[in-house]
């Protein structure tokens, strides 16, 4: 629907202060210019992320279980708030430190209060903090790319309380900290107020989310793509050379660290940064995500498990938006958000790349962004474009009818689904087992603080807290064997150790560790906790015990 305003009207009312329902071409409505002085833009947004936040909260200590990964970037925080380094050991530049700084921010008060409850389980509470910042800065996104207030809406609730949302925005990754920095450069790289210094924001904001997590340099020409449309045309060159540089000169910052405490290159004695890329990009693939059997077929199934209509319906949203950019207002304004989801895309299909569950974290605001924005393209071709003035009431009364048996249908299709996602995450007990394990090991080991232990990092921190020695009595199983640290405290190898936990992970990895896998052949369980390939063992490690002793 085009404006009806008399042509004189609408040439001696400036742009900036026309009604905020005012109809754009392509029949989108203006979003208004401050979203903090609309009171249903922002009672609306303070509803959903009630809910959002909530779901998200509830049993969150339980559900999911907790993961290595989580335990590695919390214990490097922990390490930066205790004053050790960048790292609980020799930092390796496997990942920018940003990350996990903001971690120890994000973390310190509740730490400094009560020591004890800096653990996985307990702080994983601060993440409620990212995603909630999160999920406001996508509804902020998406009115600023002129969608109307409910697909707004709608993008927020899809991205904040999706299973597969539910499930990874709980946990400690650095993947969830970045995307909020995304989202903040995308809002400011759309401003409609168009100011230089918030194209100069974008950058910083953008060079933060690639110092968060690197492989958010990816999306950078989609960011740039949505800075160039929204920029003025008088000062577009500007706008985007600044941004540009900005975001250059900071993210230049960490190969400076390295060079200044001489680790940028390859050296005799110590890590390097060339050392870290090389490894990061040598990694052993996962194989074509669309071939069975693939460890990246395995990882898109649990995706598709938790949330098949976000992922597909978001994928062909994005790429309906790509092709039709040229003829729709809509797939204009979401041209940057459905870029963002073509790369993505092409990245995760790499048959020679290593693709982590944790990378689709990246995605989820975006194809939530794309598929709301085309549920707002359905709505207006079946509700109002074509339609007449003179139109009869009974041609009007079967648009809505239509309308209405598709969102029914839509609804049939996903509530079921995440109603039981949301069920699972707000009851189950995934993690009982790391709590018994956990409680063992601080009540029932003699001497802990000079009894050693190899145990992944899911459960290292509480092994600290329960008077083991950081480091070299509580050791992160990988350094038992890739840490000269570590190992040449350990002249004898697997006889140097008391304990080893068998926890799944330590049982998948251990093949590829000598020192590990020694440890688990030669031991016996002195206490088992949970079943099946979840289970999690003690075992003493005795030199009398027979190899393949593991069970």
């Amino acid at each position: 629907m085009t404006s009806t305003l008399p042509a004189a009207t609408t040439t001696t009312v400036p742009a900036q202060r026309r009604s905020a329902r005012e109809p754009r071409p392509g029949g989108r409505i203006t979003p208004p210019r401050r979203l903090r002085s609309s009171r249903p833009d922002l009672l609306l947004c303070a509803v959903l992320l009630a809910a959002v936040v909530v779901v998200q909260g509830w049993n969150i200590t339980a559900y999911p279980t907790l993961s290595d990964d989580e335990g590695t970037y919390l214990a490097q925080a922990w390490a930066v708030q205790e004053g050790l380094g960048l790292a609980h050991y020799t930092y390796w530049y496997d990942h920018p430190p940003l990350g996990w700084i903001q971690l120890a921010l994000l973390t310190w008060i509740p730490a400094w209060l009560s020591p004890d409850s800096m653990t996985v389980g307990t702080m994983r509470a601060a993440m409620l903090l990212i995603s909630a910042a999160s999920a406001v800065l996508l509804y902020v996104l998406a009115r600023r790319l002129a969608l109307p207030r409910w697909a707004a809406g709608l993008a927020l609730v899809i991205f904040g309380l999706s299973p597969l949302s539910v499930v990874l925005q709980r946990q400690i990754f650095l993947d969830n900290l970045a995307v909020m920095w995304t989202l903040l450069a995308f809002c400011l790289a759309a401003s409609p107020n168009r100011h230089l210094w918030h194209h100069f924001g974008a950058g910083i904001a953008a060079a933060t989310a690639v110092l968060t997590k690197e492989t958010m340099l990816v999306v950078l020409p989609a960011l740039l793509l949505t800075m160039w449309r929204h920029s003025h045309r008088d000062t577009r060159k500007f706008a985007v050379t600044g941004a540009v540089t900005a975001c250059v000169l900071i993210g230049l910052s960490y190969p400076l660290f390295a060079l200044l405490k001489g680790e940028l290159l390859p050296g005799e004695g110590h890590v390097s940064l060339w050392d870290g890329i090389t490894y990061q990009m040598t990694r052993p693939g996962s194989g074509f995500i669309l071939e069975q059997g693939t460890g990246s077929w395995g990882v898109l199934q649990s995706w598709l498990y938790y949330d098949r209509v976000l992922i597909v319906g978001g994928l062909a949203g994005a790429v309906l938006l790509l092709l039709t950019w040229r003829w729709s207002v809509t797939a204009r304004a979401l041209a940057g958000p459905a870029l963002v989801v073509a790369i993505l895309a092409l990245v995760a299909m790499r048959p020679t790349g290593y693709l982590p569950a944790m990378y689709i974290i990246q995605a989820l605001p975006f194809l939530a962004l794309v598929l709301a924005g085309g549920t707002a393209s359905v709505a207006h071709a079946v509700l109002r474009r074509g339609r007449r003035p003179d139109e009869r009431r009974p041609v009007t009364g079967v648009r809505y009818a239509l309308a209405a048996v598709l969102v029914l249908a839509a609804g049939a299709h996903v509530v079921p689904r995440w109603y039981e996602g949301a069920r699972t995450a707000m009851t189950a007990e995934a993690n009982a087992p790391y709590r018994a394990a956990s409680h063992w090991l601080s009540t029932e080991v003699d001497r802990p603080a000079t009894t050693r232990v190899l145990v992944d990092d899911a459960l290292w921190l509480d092994l600290v807290h329960a008077g083991y020695e950081p480091g070299l009595g509580a050791i992160w199983f990988y350094k038992a064997d890739l840490d000269p640290a570590v190992t040449e405290t350990m002249p004898r190898g697997w006889r140097d150790l008391d304990y080893v936990v068998a926890s799944p992970t330590v049982r998948r990895d251990a093949t590829d560790l000598p020192n590990v896998k020694a440890a688990i052949e030669h031991s016996s369980p002195v206490a088992v906790f949970g079943t099946g390939e979840d289970r999690i063992e003690i075992r003493r490690i005795t030199a009398e015990a027979a190899p393949g002793g593991a069970r």
